[in-house]
C-alpha cells in the first residue's frame, strides 16, 4: 500500500480494505449527512459508522507502527499523514450529528483518538519523518480537544433538557417517588464518561484527562444539586424525602462513585448508607411516621377510669393514624430491594417498637388491640408490604 501510494496511487484500495471507503467521499458536513442518510439501516446507524471508523484508524496506526523497521521511514510517514488526515475529516463532519442520545459514540471516538495520539509518541532516525510524525500527533491532539468540547457540549445540553423537563412535576402526583428516568439517564452518561476516562488512562497514560475528569465531577454535582430543587415540586413531604432517598441511593451505589477517578464521594457497602441517604431516610421517617407515634399518649391522668379512657382514646388515634399513613403510602415505590428492606425495618423499629413499649406499659389495652386486629405482629406484617409500587 505504501509503495502504491508513493508511486502516485491514491488511498482507495487501502480504505476499501478497511471498510471505510466512504470516508474518501466526505468533503464537507453536507456530504457526510447525505452519505449517512443513504446508508441508514438501523437505529444504531451512527454508532456503526463510528465503530467502523475507529477500527480503521487503529488498524492504520498499528500498521504504521509495526512497519517502521520494514518500510522506509519517510515514505511510511508520508503515507501515514495522508491516511490519517483523510480519516480525521470524519471527526469534524460527525460532531454536529452527535446529539444527546449519541454520547457513547463521541466518547468512543475520544478514547480512540487519545490512544492513537499516544501510539504516535515515536522516535525515528529520519528528522524529516520525525517532523511528519509529530505533525500527525498534533493533528490527533487537535481532534481530541474538539471531541472533548463536543462531550462537554452534549452533557450541557442534557443538563438543560433536565432543568426544563415537565415530567418531574407530572410524576409526583402519580406516586412517582422512585428513581426518575432523568436520574437514570444522567447516571448512564456519567458511567460512560467514567469508562472513557479509565480506558484513556490505561491506553494513553501520558494524556492529560483533567477536562474529562472535571466534567464528570461537575455532572455528578449538578445532578445532586438538581434533585433537591426538583423534589420541591412534590407537595407531600413524605414522598419528597422518599424521592430524594431513592435517587440519592441510586447515585451512591453506582460504580463511578466507588472509582478512584471521580473525587472523594462517599459510598456504601451492603446496607450501609451514605450520610446523605441516611439524612433523607431520617427526614422521611420524621414527616411520615412521627405523628403516628406521638398519638400514643404519654400522660397518666389520675384515676383508673380516666386513665382507661385516655389510653383507649390514644390507642384509637394511633390505629387511625397508622392505617391512614399505611394506605396513603402502600403503593409508593422503592425499587432497590436492599433499600426497601432497610426502610421497612427502620419504620418497624421506630413505630412497632414504640407500640410494643406502649402496650407493655398498659397491658389492659393489649386485648383491646387484638380485638381490633391491631396487634404489633399484624401491623409489622403490613409494614412488610410497603413500597412495592
Amino acid at each position: 500500500m505504501v509503495r502504491e501510494f508513493c508511486g502516485g496511487g491514491g488511498l482507495e484500495n487501502w480504505f476499501l480494505e478497511l471498510d471505510v471507503g466512504w470516508v474518501l467521499q466526505i468533503h464537507n458536513k453536507t456530504d457526510l449527512c447525505q452519505q449517512l442518510q443513504l446508508q441508514l439501516k438501523s437505529p444504531s446507524w451512527l454508532q456503526d459508522f463510528v465503530e467502523r471508523w475507529i477500527r480503521a484508524l487503529m488498524v492504520t496506526i498499528s500498521s504504521i507502527v509495526e512497519a517502521l523497521d520494514k518500510v522506509q521511514t519517510l515514505l511510511l510517514a508520508r503515507f501515514g499523514k495522508a491516511s490519517i488526515s483523510e480519516m480525521l475529516v470524519f471527526v469534524d463532519a460527525v460532531i454536529p450529528l452527535l446529539k444527546a442520545g449519541k454520547l457513547r459514540a463521541v466518547l468512543d471516538m475520544y478514547i480512540c483518538v487519545c490512544t492513537a495520539s499516544y501510539m504516535f509518541t515515536l522516535d525515528v532516525f529520519s528528522l524529516e519523518a520525525q517532523i511528519i510524525f509529530d505533525e500527525i500527533r498534533r493533528s490527533l491532539g487537535t481532534e481530541r480537544n474538539k471531541l472533548c468540547d463536543a462531550i462537554s457540549t452534549t452533557v450541557e445540553e442534557v443538563r438543560a433538557l433536565m432543568e426544563d423537563d415537565d415530567s418531574w412535576a407530572i410524576e409526583f402526583p402519580q406516586g412517582g417517588a422512585g428513581v426518575h428516568r432523568n436520574t437514570r439517564l444522567m447516571v448512564g452518561y456519567i458511567v460512560s464518561m467514567t469508562d472513557a476516562l479509565v480506558s484513556t488512562r490505561k491506553s494513553a497514560p501520558s494524556h492529560n484527562t483533567g477536562n474529562l475528569h472535571g466534567l464528570i465531577d461537575d455532572t455528578i454535582k449538578h445532578l445532586k444539586d438538581l434533585l433537591p430543587r426538583k423534589s420541591e415540586l412534590c407537595l407531600d413531604a413524605g414522598m419528597r424525602y422518599l424521592f430524594l432517598l431513592n435517587n440519592s441511593y441510586f447515585i451512591a451505589t453506582r460504580d463511578f462513585i466507588r472509582g478512584p477517578y471521580c473525587g472523594d464521594s462517599q459510598h456504601h457497602q451492603g446496607l450501609e448508607l451514605t450520610l446523605e441517604c441516611k439524612d433523607h431516610m431520617d427526614s422521611y421517617l420524621d414527616v411520615s411516621w412521627a405523628h403516628v407515634i406521638s398519638s400514643i399518649s404519654k400522660s397518666n391522668p389520675p384515676g383508673p377510669l380516666r386513665r382507661w379512657m385516655t389510653n383507649t382514646s390514644s390507642l384509637a388515634k394511633f390505629e387511625s393514624a397508622f392505617h391512614q399513613t399505611y394506605q396513603a403510602q402502600k403503593l409508593w415505590k422503592v425499587p432497590d430491594p436492599q433499600l426497601k428492606d432497610a426502610l421497612r425495618r427502620a419504620i418497624i423499629e421506630r413505630v412497632i417498637s414504640s407500640y410494643n413499649d406502649y402496650l407493655k406499659k398498659h397491658p389492659e389495652l393489649a386485648e383491646h388491640a387484638s380485638r381490633g386486629n391491631s396487634t404489633p405482629a399484624v401491623l409489622e406484617e403490613m409494614l412488610g408490604q410497603l413500597f412495592e409500587g
